[in-house]
Parts: structure tokens; C-alpha cells; sequence
């Protein structure tokens, strides 16, 4: 039995997004108690922050509401959000975990009225839109939010108490401090997932100094219907609607002074991306600069449809500078035509840089002794009995369906690990 051999049953998942979420499940719906915890405050992820996922290109909705229904409806699943590990020690079959959840300042009470925000005088920028727009000091995080409640952002709030004279069902206090919990727990499963490449890094590309230069995961948000321009993709300087794109491949990746590797998606996203452009503006001139086009087994098809399109252009060849036209906030894409040897400039209205995913593991490593990571900080745990599994984009870049697989693997492994102990 679990209790003579010292094992505790419950596996604790680190890191709300889609990787953690099917963790998460799988493991609570074969009958283990599983704690799930959360550094933003809600659940789903990067995921949450897509206009549209492969493989079928539907709203990251579609799959995320499914599980948070399976969420609630478990008794099994306990979760935790603007909570993050301070200390691991013990060993697998028996870990005794420090967390530190922040404090949300909204209870339970609240029914996302709005009121608080009407009268909240403090602005915040607003991550989930990557910097595009601003929110209230108190906010939801976005429309679809689980939970549904507001945050108070305490990095901006001056507890000036207008919120709260504002709030009509008492949700609000102010006085809300940080909790440390510890909990006991037989394995781990870490996903705590990517972020996006630094772009101000590279600043031959112009990230952060021109306006109109935006990544991926940006152009995803104006995209979006729930995004800041309500879907419709404007440029970032005058709100216009853009006629010409061009996109920079391996922004930041492939490179020695940057990321070494491959991100593997990249060039998918831009081409979904490209159609995106294509859906609003039919006559739009969308050129793709590339080193090598990379579009894994089924997608295949998916890349010979791009190309397909009118108004579509792939260009091989790495881009070497971008810079603006100061009357226009136009910009001037340089780069070397590899297929034809000659050296281009392309005037277009907004450039999208193809960032790649960097682990969060690079910055904030697993707060435990005997943890292991390759040479680009991603999490090793295939090969070492430790009671920690990797799971999703924080072992190796993938798109959400392998995060799918990979997390349901990572449930079996930690189930197996307390099994066997």
C-alpha cells in the first residue's frame, strides 16, 4: 500500500497552459488528487493569447473551455493561480513543495460588472495583448478569463480605495496579502511552457525602435476578435490598414549570438499569419523572407495551399537590416535573394519578425536539487528517475497539438513514478 511504502498520491502540475491543463486532467480523471498552479492570474496559457491553433485553425477556445469544464466539474483537481514554486526538497514518492500565491485582491464575490474599472483612475500596459493596449490597475485579464474575476495589478495600484467604493457585492480588499502554502506531493510535472524571444535584442531589425515593427505572437493578438483592434489588422503607428507585409524568418533563431536552434513552428505561424493579411486585405502584397522553409509532416499540405495564394511571396534569403521611411513610417526590408543573387529592398507598411521560443526555464530554473538541462536551458527529464517531468514547449519547442501528446505522457510517467515506489 501507498501509505506503508511512504507515498503520497498527489501530483503537482506547475504551469496553467495547455501542457499543464492536459496534465492536469488526464491525471485527475483516472482517480489522483492533483494540484495545479498558475504564475498569471488564469488559466490557458499562450494558447489563450492565439487568433487560431493548428491543426485545424479554429479559436484556442474550442479546446481550452473543454478543459476548464473538466476542470470544475473534478473534485480531484485543485488549482492555484498567481501562485509560483519557491522551494522543492524531499524525493519523488515524497516531495514537500513551498509556494507563494500573490495576492488578487478580488474575491469570490465578484461579477465582473465593471464598475471597479470605471472608476479605477490607474492605467497598467496590458501583457496579454503584448504592449498593444492598456487595461485598468484593476482588470480582467481577457474575455473568455477562467477564473472569471478581476486582478488588481499592485505593480501600478495606489490603493486610492475608489474600486472599492465602486464595488457593489464587497469583492474588493484591498488589504489582501501574500500567502505561503506548502504542499506534499509524490511527482512533479513542469510546464511552465515558452516566451517569446527578446526582438529588442536584434537591433538590426528595428524591434522597439520603429512602431511598426511587431513579432508574432503580437500580430496574433491584432488578429484576434478579443485582441486590441477587435480583430482587424491595423498597423500599430495610425491604425491603418495595411496593404503591404513583410515577414522576417528566423528572427533571433538559428543563430549563435541568439537562439542556436530551431523553433520548429515559426514558419507555420507566418504562413497562417500571411493568410490572416490575405482574409482582410485580398489585394495585400505579403512577402515571407526565409532561410529554409520548415513545415513538419501533415503540413506539408498546408504550406503547398499558401503558396497558392496571389499576392504571396517567399523570398530565401536572410534579412540583414530593416530601417524607416521617417514621412511614411514605412520600412525598408534589406536582404540577399539567395535564388537570385542579388540584394533587395522592399518598401512595406508593417514588417511581423518570426520570434522564436525561448524556455522559461532559461530565466527561472526549478526551484530543486537534481534537476538537468540541455545546452539551450530546456528541461531534461526522459532520462533521470528524479519524480520531475518536463512536459510541453519548457522540454523542447512544439506546437499545441505535440503539447497535447507530450503532457498526457508526462501524466503517465509521474502516475507510473508513484506506482513503482
Amino acid at each position: 500500500m501507498a501509505g506503508e511504502k511512504n507515498v503520497t498520491e498527489t501530483i503537482l502540475v506547475v504551469g496553467g497552459g495547455m501542457s499543464g491543463l492536459t496534465a492536469a486532467v488526464e491525471a485527475g480523471e483516472v482517480g489522483y488528487d492533483v494540484i495545479l498552479l498558475e504564475k498569471r492570474p488564469y488559466l490557458g496559457g499562450r494558447v489563450a493569447q492565439l487568433h487560431e491553433y493548428f491543426p485545424k485553425l479554429c479559436p484556442p477556445f474550442c479546446g481550452l473551455e473543454i478543459n476548464f469544464r473538466r476542470i470544475k466539474e473534478n473534485p480531484r483537481i485543485k488549482f492555484f493561480t498567481l501562485a509560483e514554486v519557491e522551494k522543492i526538497s524531499g524525493q519523488p514518492g515524497n516531495f514537500d513543495v513551498t509556494v507563494k500565491i500573490k495576492p488578487r485582491y478580488v474575491n469570490s464575490n465578484c461579477t465582473i460588472c465593471g464598475k471597479c474599472v470605471d472608476a479605477c483612475p490607474k492605467e497598467r500596459v496590458d501583457e496579454y495583448n503584448y504592449g498593444l493596449s492598456k487595461t485598468k490597475a484593476i482588470y480582467l485579464p481577457h474575455e473568455m478569463a477562467f477564473p472569471a474575476k478581476y486582478v488588481i495589478d499592485d505593480s501600478v495600484c495606489d490603493k486610492c480605495g475608489k474600486c472599492v467604493e465602486a464595488c457593489p457585492y464587497n469583492a474588493i480588499d484591498l488589504n489582501d496579502q501574500p500567502k505561503t502554502v506548502n504542499f506534499k506531493v509524490g511527482a512533479i510535472i513542469w510546464a511552465t511552457g515558452w516566451k517569446p524571444y527578446d526582438a529588442t535584442k536584434m537591433d538590426n531589425l528595428g524591434f522597439g525602435k520603429y512602431p511598426n515593427v511587431i513579432t508574432n505572437v503580437m500580430m496574433e493578438r491584432l488578429a484576434a476578435v478579443n485582441g486590441p483592434t477587435k480583430g482587424k489588422i491595423l498597423r500599430p503607428s495610425d491604425k491603418k490598414e495595411v496593404k503591404s507585409v513583410a515577414f522576417v524568418q528566423c528572427a533571433g533563431s538559428r543563430d549563435e549570438n541568439h537562439l542556436p536552434y530551431c523553433s520548429a513552428v515559426c514558419c507555420l505561424a507566418s504562413m497562417k499569419q500571411a493568410i490572416y493579411i490575405k482574409e482582410q486585405y485580398p489585394k495585400a502584397k505579403v512577402y515571407i523572407f526565409y532561410i529554409d522553409l520548415r513545415a513538419f509532416g501533415r503540413f506539408e499540405d498546408f504550406y503547398n495551399r499558401v503558396k497558392e495564394y496571389e499576392g504571396i511571396e517567399f523570398i530565401k534569403g536572410k534579412v540583414a537590416k530593416i530601417t524607416e521611411v521617417p514621412e511614411t513610417k514605412n520600412l525598408i526590408v534589406e536582404a540577399e535573394d539567395i535564388l537570385s543573387g542579388k540584394k533587395t529592398q522592399q518598401e512595406v507598411e508593417m514588417v511581423v519578425l518570426a520570434t522564436g521560443m525561448m524556455p522559461t526555464t532559461a530565466e527561472e530554473k526549478v526551484p530543486a536539487d537534481n534537476v538537468s538541462y540541455d545546452d539551450f536551458n530546456f528541461l531534461l527529464s526522459d532520462l533521470q528517475d528524479n519524480g520531475i517531468y518536463a512536459a510541453g514547449c519548457v522540454k523542447r519547442p512544439m506546437d499545441v497539438a505535440s503539447c497535447v501528446q507530450d503532457a498526457t505522457g508526462a501524466a503517465l510517467k509521474a502516475i507510473q513514478s508513484i506506482v513503482r515506489r
